[in-house]
């Protein structure tokens, strides 16, 4: 098969995108070259190896913001990818950007989170400091997994998180923006369902500007956005919107992300991730693929706290629970809270 189809894509790109876009025949590449594939554009083909790796499958037993809830409903750092992956592409398509980029950065975004969500990564990044899931992310994809993603992808998974550069591509800045835009309002909604929040104890002054309801706030923070960006050489939101999406973002944390579960589970949370990692350190992890590199040289060159950290932070919560079971002893108390 000749590489026409391929070679057609790449050129509707160049003839329907917006100047602004970030075409796939204008990328970086990748760190180790590689023939071209007859079919698929280098963007796409990194999308599909990040939906085909391990990483993205132990997603979906991965927590969200509620630890092993019992409800079907409740989302999951899978779930949470998808809803970031279709407001991104919604506003990429909207500004005529380039959607396989999008798609393939939103995807790959938090392939780094460890087991317990933010709690968990918390605890890893006390134990071994300079943690952060967006840069864990990118080890995955370079380091554990040699997914070989192009530069732009690469880019766009390191600064999804704003702690971080604005990333390069108008594209990842779409994802950084899509990635606050879903987890506020799908964990509004996850609250309420259990019990912590009550629609009408949302800040008055942000829902007044964002809506009252879950299609409405995202439709007017995704309306805006696409607004705001539709020329100029950023991403970005109107100063109302974006005011009024982090006056609700803090009012998550303080009610939500900080405060739910009880004092039990993050007790019992810091027991198991901080237990599981001494206890690698200690004795050394596993081999498993995809978790944790081989050792290579001298054993005096084995980073054994960095395995250790590859491989708690890659489990999912259930996984975690069993390992501490099996390796360090009876579960702690106020795991019940954990499921």
């Amino acid at each position: 098969m000749d590489a026409s189809y391929r070679e057609r894509t790449e050129r509707l790109e160049l003839e329907v995108l917006s100047p602004r876009a970030q075409p796939v025949s204008h990328s970086g590449g990748r760190a180790v070259p590689e023939p071209q594939d007859a079919i698929r554009t280098a963007y796409q083909r990194d999308r599909d190896r990040i939906v085909h790796s391990k990483a993205f499958r132990r997603l979906a037993h991965k927590t969200q913001v509620f630890l092993a809830p019992e409800g079907d409903h409740y989302r999951v750092r899978l779930t949470h990818t998808l809803e970031v992956t279709q407001v991104a592409r919604t506003i990429a398509r909207a500004l005529r950007l380039n959607e396989d980029l999008v798609e393939a950065i939103c995807l790959g975004h938090d392939l780094g989170h460890t087991p317990f969500g933010h709690q968990g990564e918390e605890i890893v990044a006390r134990f071994h400091p300079g943690f952060r899931h967006n840069l864990q992310s990118v080890r995955i994809v370079e380091v554990l997994e040699h997914l070989n993603l192009t530069w732009e992808v690469r880019n766009g998974i390191a600064n999804h998180t704003w702690s971080m550069p604005m990333p390069d591509s108008l594209e990842g800045q779409i994802a950084r923006y899509a990635d606050r835009i879903a987890y506020i309002n799908h964990d509004i909604d996850d609250a309420i369902r259990a019990g912590i929040l009550a629609e009408g104890e949302l800040p008055e002054a942000a829902i007044e500007v964002l809506g009252n309801s879950h299609s409405r706030r995202i439709h007017t923070m995704v309306a805006d956005l696409i607004d705001a960006s539709a020329e100029g050489d950023t991403i970005s939101m109107s100063t109302e919107v974006f005011d009024a999406m982090g006056v609700t973002r803090d009012f998550l944390f303080e009610r939500v992300y900080l405060g739910r579960g009880g004092p039990p589970t993050p007790e019992a949370v810091e027991l198991i991730v901080q237990g599981l990692l001494e206890h690698f350190e200690q004795h050394g992890a596993p081999n498993h693929e995809g978790f944790a590199p081989s050792p290579t040289g001298a054993p005096d060159d084995i980073d054994e706290r960095v395995r250790a950290v590859d491989y708690v932070a890659g489990m999912t919560d259930r996984f975690a629970l069993r390992a501490f079971e099996s390796v360090v002893g009876e579960l702690p108390p106020g795991v019940g809270v954990l499921g």
